[in-house]
């Protein structure tokens, strides 16, 4: 019996110790066909109601009771699957997904309900979106479907600029595999630099910023690259009217080392030449060249040394160039002389990554980069006369060259203790050098000496050194099962010019779930920028220089106030819900008549310096499962500015301040061989600075606007951005047609740019209407008067475009 007794007590013991000891069950959480890591997918425990989501890398830490363990791994697009185990230690479980039969297979979101989901004014784009909606020319374009996004609004027509809840082009961090890409447009701001082929998830954060990012006022673009295919090669190839583009993937070492290399070219140059040489044929005397094309290259190799430790090595390049080349003769005094003249202008971007992934123990990942970011922008002018009878000759040669460079180091931690708690710090360190804008002038004069009566002058701004510090901790904490708060702390540092500025910067989001369909959320975020983008064009152009916080101009500041809710509808829809208040402070923009030429004056000189607000309500209707996926959008907002010496010191809308916008997105699978999609968008036109009245004016001819009778005019401005364009409103519609082919899938897509042809204004302009000409007594008569005028850049465009995948 006492036997009996002490077996006993020792079973309860046993029973007692395993249900109050703890387990860490972590791992990787990948696709089981290409072995890509798969991001926030999530993991759930049923009975403990407790659960995770996988981070950047596909990691995830879960902690429970000892014992039986039964865990549900899911991924939109993908099988669920459960596993059960009984275990009393600490277990390492990689898991493979595999997607379901009725989705495409690139199809890549986020499956956590964005009931639960404590984050708010965050939007993921799911990959197949970027290929099936249609764009511009029927190229796929990240930035612009998120124009398509409530709380977004583009710039001019056609660009891939964004404006972000009242912000400006400048105050957006565009992250590619966490590296920032300062310039993000091609074409002048038609295409963004990002090619889909190699995107891999895109995710935009408009407001409650987790303490994690830092450095801009307005929104995120946290875009992941592709690691490249672990089990077998595959590949795409896609020509379309005005681009190629291809990527190639597969593994080096199987289930070890991959790759994946993509890139894409325009080829307008090319087609243009014989344009240019049938108008060459009818000018003997000269011979001229021009064109523009823009290139991308994406390219990134990841090896796994074991469950606990990976390398990445990632890194992309582009550039634009516009040129043009022009070779003439002419006879004079017996004497053959030989003109050359060559023009570009050229702009682009390197980034390039190191990362190394470390799990030191079940509970703890951190993620090590080096990263190299240069954008720079140059602009070159040479003219050269040469005589052929002697060799003299002259010359004038002009070049501009403005840009940034980066160098980081970063440092990044992941901590699950349990308890509901999810923490993530780290700190990174920035050294910026920042070339505002040098000018090389070189001029020589006919002589047999080319050292005589030569001229070699740099001038313009010095180079700008600077570094940035950065530290930050963040918690997602699971307080109860209906209660969650993600508290975070950003601090940062900026030395420049024997300046330092410091920021402290406070983030908190709220969550509160009222059942498993709706929840309530609140956030707010501080956030502080330390460089500056001087802009004198409603056009994304390469002139807009990039400039730091200086001695004299101070960083940018925001604090923005979020408050929304999410409801999951019946049948796979989601609704969102969020008002939103943010001001900004130490904004700069040029003075009157100021622009980015001239330089050899300082730049702070030519700005002014004031503050903004904006405030609004935003609404998402959206399904992201089934046949039909997209989603509604609609935004009402305000967008000010003020600024002490423009427009009086009043206040006057932004340029990019719209009272509405609505967007719709929809795609619609038939079946595996058609699909289309189709866009509309609404939004009230944009704020233009506009002339109202003009008058004689008494001062010398030389300093104003000459009309058509000669005398020179003042013309009157009725406030700063005080008139709105014609509202803007265009359909856009695209067709797939896949075919499955013995080696791969073969697509042909059709598409329709602004479909109805809508005349929607580029800018606007003063011009006269009315008739003149010569009377029956042969004087000559006038009869018009001033007329306001609008130029416009796309009717309706089709476009075509093949695309192999094997």
């Amino acid at each position: 019996m006492r036997s009996l007794y002490l077996f006993s007590l020792l079973q309860c013991l046993t029973i007692i110790s395993s249900s109050a000891q703890k387990v860490t069950i972590s791992g990787y959480i990948s696709d089981v066909a290409t072995g890509e890591m798969l991001i926030n997918a999530n993991v759930y425990a049923p009975v403990h109601q407790s659960g995770n989501i996988s981070n950047v890398y596909g990691f995830y830490s879960v902690t429970l009771p000892a014992g039986d363990i039964s865990l549900q791994y899911s991924f939109v697009g993908y099988e669920k699957q459960e596993i059960k185990l009984n275990t009393l230690k600490d277990t390492v479980l990689n898991v493979s997904l595999k997607l379901a039969g009725e989705l495409d297979e690139i199809v890549v979101s986020a499956n956590k309900s964005k009931v639960e989901r404590t984050q708010m004014s965050m939007v993921e784009i799911q990959s197949a979106q970027l290929q099936k909606l249609p764009v511009l020319f029927g190229e796929p374009d990240v930035l612009k479907v998120i124009q398509l996004l409530p709380g977004v609004q583009s710039g001019a027509e056609g660009t891939s600029g964004i404006y972000v809840r009242g912000g400006g082009p400048d105050q957006n961090l565009f992250l590619l595999d966490g590296v920032p890409v300062y310039n993000a447009s091609h074409l002048f701001g038609f295409f963004s630099v990002f090619n889909p082929s190699a995107v891999k998830t895109v995710k935009l954060y408009k407001g409650g910023f987790p303490a994690r990012f830092g450095g801009r006022l307005s929104s995120v673009v946290d875009i992941r690259m592709k690691e490249g295919n672990f089990k077998e090669f595959k590949g795409e190839v896609s020509v379309g009217l005005i681009s190629s583009r291809f990527s190639f993937e597969g593994p080096i070492v199987k289930d070890k080392t991959s790759f994946i290399v993509s890139g894409r070219r325009t080829y307008v140059d090319i087609l243009a030449q014989p344009a240019f040489a049938i108008a060459n044929k009818q000018d003997s005397e000269g011979n001229v060249k021009a064109g523009y094309y823009f290139y991308d290259l994406n390219a990134k190799i990841n090896h796994k040394f074991s469950d606990r430790s990976r390398l990445y090595l990632s890194t992309y390049m582009g550039r634009d160039k516009a040129y043009s080349k022009e070779d003439y003769y002419y006879v004079n005094d017996h004497t053959r002389f030989d003109e050359k003249y060559d023009m570009g202008i050229g702009w682009g971007n390197i980034t390039s990554a190191l990362r190394w992934n470390y799990v030191y123990n079940p509970k703890l990942f951190s993620n090590a980069t080096l990263t190299y970011s240069r954008y720079n922008f140059d602009v070159k002018e040479r003219y050269k006369d040469v005589s052929t009878k002697d060799d003299s000759f002259s010359e004038d040669y002009f070049q501009y060259l403005s840009g940034i460079n980066d160098v980081t180091t970063q440092f990044d931690f992941d901590y699950y203790p349990g308890g509901g708690h999810s923490i993530k710090f780290g700190a990174s360190n920035i050294w910026h050098k920042f070339k505002p804008g040098v000018n090389h002038e070189r001029s020589q004069n006919f002589s047999t000496d080319p050292q005589l009566n030569k001229v070699d002058t740099t001038y313009g701004n010095a180079n700008v050194s600077a570094m940035e510090f950065s530290a930050f901790i963040e918690d997602n904490y699971k307080i109860s099962p209906k209660f969650q708060v993600n508290l975070g702390l950003h601090f940062s540092m900026f030395h420049v010019q024997n300046t330092t500025y410091k920021s402290l910067q406070p983030r908190v989001s709220l969550r509160y779930l009222v059942n498993d369909r709706l929840s309530f959320k609140a956030s707010y975020a501080k956030m502080s920028q330390y460089i500056h983008l001087l802009s004198s064009s409603t056009v994304s152009l390469p002139t807009d220089l990039w400039l730091p916080a200086t001695a004299n101009v101070k960083p940018q500041n925001s604090h923005q106030f979020a408050f929304g809710t999410s409801l999951k509808l019946a049948k796979g829809y989601d609704f969102t819900a969020e008002a939103f208040y943010k001001t900004m402070d130490n904004l700069i923009e040029y003075k009157e008549g100021s622009s980015f030429s001239g330089v050899s004056k300082e730049w702070e000189s030519k700005i002014e310096t004031g503050e903004g607000w904006s405030y609004g309500a935003e609404f998402l209707l959206e399904k992201n499962i089934g046949k039909t996926t997209g989603w509604i959008g609609y935004t009402l907002s305000w967008a000010n500015r003020k600024f002490e010496n423009l427009n009086f010191g009043e206040t006057f809308p932004a340029k990019y301040d719209r009272r509405h916008d609505l967007s719709l997105a929809l795609t619609h699978k038939f079946s595996d061989k058609f699909d289309i999609g189709l866009t509309w968008v609404y939004g009230t036109g944009n704020a233009v600075t506009l002339g109202v009245q003009k008058y004689p004016s008494m001062l010398p001819k030389q300093s104003y606007y000459f009309g058509s009778s000669g005398e020179s005019a003042i013309t009157y401005y009725d406030g700063r951005n005080g008139y709105r364009m014609p509202s803007y409103h265009r359909m856009d519609i695209s067709m797939n047609f896949h075919k499955q082919k013995k080696r791969g899938v073969r697509t042909w897509s059709l598409g329709l740019y602004n479909a109805y042809s809508r005349q929607n204004p580029f800018y606007l302009y003063w011009g006269h209407q009315g008739t003149s000409g010569y009377n029956q007594q042969g004087y000559y008569f006038e009869n018009s008067k001033p007329a306001l005028k609008q130029v416009s850049l796309f009717p309706v465009l089709p476009s075509v475009s093949y695309t192999f995948k094997f």
